[in-house]
Formats: structure tokens, sequence, C-alpha cells
């Protein structure tokens, strides 16, 4: 009989990466979370059973499992800070208030499972030009981080006062194939609706840096994770190189290049978003230890990105 996996949030780009990552595993997967997702479409990342509601303890308990599960990897919540700095509350709910409910569940009818949880950098807030392991101090700056920050607490709180086991990945900056928001997705869009020889211009100085995490690789610490033997661990999401926005901006560039999309110049206007940090960039020992590392850099990473952008847009 194979093991059993919920994932909330799985209608989203991670959720979904990583209900197909687990179902190629052997896990038996079942879904909830929001979005209108037929079964012809779900079951084509392995999923069994998709349920579109809030993810509460109710909510869980309607899915038809049939037994015990082995792990829920709590995917739901909030997905960006400009998301939370305009609409806290709700962010909190997403975040905050599901992350309770998926340990209230294990708590109350799955006590041996697992929670494995994508937490995220902004938990970290500024900090220096230099790895940031998981031993700094955190210091969230959005409504995003510090929600995220809660929910790490609830997870501490559970274990300590339940002996539920936990996973908490601080990911840092996900991206890949089928994302349709962030940097990269913005930077696509600017570059391919650019004039000849136009300039582009993007937000700060180019001189942030950011360490990129393809979704395959996330997809693969999470089933590492979800087989793993500690009772409480966090741990970080990332390769361990840093890449300059500016840099970041110039390889899109050349990728679109070699589709016959050149001439554009990239400027910056200095000026700082909110909640933006100046620099990000992962010390990955620990997750290292569980055997797994990156196996996508980011010049391939791009590449493919690039690639799918132009096909989505023929």
């Amino acid at each position: 009989m194979k093991n059993k996996i919920i994932i909330t949030g799985a209608h989203g780009f991670l959720g979904r990466n990583c209900a197909a990552a687990l179902s190629n595993a052997g896990y038996e997967i079942y879904g909830l979370g929001h979005g209108g997702w037929p079964a012809c479409e779900y079951s084509k990342f392995g999923i069994k059973e998709w349920i579109s509601a809030d993810i509460t303890y109710e909510s869980l308990c309607s899915l038809d499992l049939s037994g015990k599960i082995a792990a829920i990897i709590h995917c739901g919540g909030g997905s960006s800070v400009a998301y939370s700095v305009e609409h806290p509350s709700l962010d909190y709910k997403k975040t905050v208030e599901s992350t309770l409910a998926a340990l209230e569940y294990l708590r109350r009818e799955n006590p041996g499972a697992r929670l494995v949880y994508p937490s995220s950098t902004a938990v970290y807030g500024i900090t220096g030009d230099e790895p940031i392991s998981e031993t700094h101090k955190i210091n969230p700056l959005s409504p995003y981080g510090f929600n995220k920050a809660a929910a790490e607490l609830l997870c501490e709180s559970y274990h300590k006062n339940y002996s539920i086991k936990c996973s908490i990945i601080r990911f840092f900056s996900l991206y890949g194939e089928g994302l349709e928001k962030q940097l990269l997705w913005d930077a696509c869009n600017k570059i391919a609706n650019a004039p000849d020889g136009g300039e582009i211009a993007f937000f700060g100085t180019g001189l942030e840096t950011r360490d990129w995490l393809h979704i395959s690789d996330a997809a693969g610490l999470i089933l590492k994770t979800a087989a793993s033997k500690s009772p409480h661990e966090i741990l970080n999401g990332g390769t361990g190189v840093k890449t300059a926005i500016k840099d970041t901006i110039s390889i899109l560039l050349k990728e679109f290049a070699k589709h016959k999309v050149s001439g554009r110049k990239a400027v910056f206007n200095g000026i700082v978003k909110p909640g933006d940090p100046a620099y990000y960039w992962a010390d990955t020992e620990k997750a290292g230890g569980l055997g797994w590392s990156p196996k996508v850099t980011f010049a391939e990473g791009a590449a493919r990105y690039v690639k799918w952008f132009m096909e989505r847009m023929r």
C-alpha cells in the first residue's frame, strides 16, 4: 500500500510540482486548497483527489483517505510580500490560520505524521552580503515575513507540546517554468514588450543579490524532508550561489537574443520596494546533510524559463 500525503495549496506553483515529484516517488497524493481543478487536470500531477476549499481542520477531515497519512506538505498560504502589505489580515488568515489547521489535524487525526512547511527567507529580513545560516536571527520586515515566522513558531509549539514532527524549509528565490509572477516573469514581459533599442526600467540598483532555486530542486528537497527522521528541523532551500539582479537580467537578455529578441538595455532606478532586502544568499550545509543538492544552475534554468515564456506567448 502506498504512503499517503496531503498537499495543501496543490493548485499552486510549488504545490503542483511537489505533487508530481512525490507521486513519481510512489506516494499517493491528496490535494486541498483554492482553485477549480477538474480531475483530468489535477491527475496530470499525480493527485488522486482534489478538494477546492479553505484549509481548515474540517476540510482536511473531508478528504477520503481511508487510513493514516505519512505527511502534510503545507504549501498553502500567502504568496507575496506585496499582497501581504495590501491585505495583511487576509495574508495572516492564509498563512498562519491555515498552518494551525494543518497542525491541529495532525494532532487530532494523524499524530505520527510529519508536517513539511515551506517557509521563506522573508523571516530573515535585512542581512549582510554573506551566506545566511539557519541560526541567523530572524528579523522580518513585511507582514508576509512576520506571518511566515508566526507559522514557524506554531510548528515549534506543536512539536514541543504534542510531539508533532516538523520540517521547515526556508526557501530562497524559487523560479521555473509555469511561474507567472515575481521578478523573472515581470522581467520577461518587459523585455518581450520593449522596442528594439529601448531601455527597460527596473527597481533597485541592480547590485541586490538573490539565490535562485529551480522548482525541480525545491520539489526534490521537499521529497527528502517528507522522509526525514528528524523530529524538528529548519533548513535553507537555496543553491548557495548568489546572483546580482543586474546579472540576472543580463542572463535573461542573452537568452532572449537567442530567440531573436535583442537590442534592449536594462536600467535601474535606485528605488527600493518596501520589504525587499538587498542580499539573499543561502548556507545550504544542513540541506546537504539530507543527501540533497541542487541540480539546475541558474543559467540552465533561465534558458528553460525563457524558452517556456516564448512558447507561451505564441
